[in-house]
């Protein structure tokens, strides 16, 4: 795919650009390949760009207590970064990992902001890219919070079965906050209804 191709794929996603819009998109968007176990972003970095997931999968994830602890998995069409970070220019607290080789488009924190001044419809993009960002982040800590370990699995299973499919099991269970043994379990329990 082009950087045209993405831009259009992006906008398609999160919201509807004119041509000069979906150009000046294009633009921006640089190609990146990493391979499986490369970082994108080290904890301590500070995040300078969004990445668009053309193809594969990484994941976000933290360390607490000596465990790294999964917080997030982005894959094809999704865009993945540390929001505050970005926002901030602090050093980020999270790590950008590839779970398989993956190819992403870095959407630059510095050239985005100074292009959102000529062509606002970038600004109205990026406000669209932030909400669906602290929403999905808000249903995933509703899920946490609210549903037991047997519901997160059938929740992330209907609607994010990619991640099932694709990610190590032991991230799965992470992102689930539950052990391994625990998803060995509650997988066991799906399979007999």
């Amino acid at each position: 795919m082009d950087t045209r191709d993405v831009a259009r794929e992006i906008a398609r996603r999160y919201c509807r650009l004119e041509p000069a819009s979906i150009e000046r998109l294009a633009e921006l968007l640089i190609p990146m390949k990493f391979m499986r176990g490369d970082i994108i972003l080290q904890e301590g970095e500070e995040c300078k760009c969004m990445y668009y997931v053309e193809r594969g999968m990484v994941r976000q994830y933290y360390f607490k207590n000596g465990k790294d602890v999964t917080e997030h998995f982005s894959f094809e069409g999704r865009i993945v970064w540390c929001i505050e970070s970005l926002l901030t220019h602090k050093p980020s607290q999270i790590t950008i990992e590839a779970l398989e080789t993956s190819y992403l488009y870095a959407l630059p924190r510095k050239e985005l902001f100074a292009a959102i001044d000529t062509c606002p419809e970038l600004g109205i993009l990026y406000r669209k890219i932030t909400e669906h960002a602290l929403i999905s982040s808000q249903h995933h800590a509703d899920s946490q919070r609210f549903e037991n370990a047997q519901e997160r699995y059938e929740r992330l299973l209907s609607e994010k079965p990619e991640i099932i499919l694709r990610a190590p099991m032991i991230h799965v269970a992470s992102f689930l906050q539950m052990t391994p043994e625990t998803l060995s379990r509650v997988r066991a329990n799906h399979e007999k209804k």
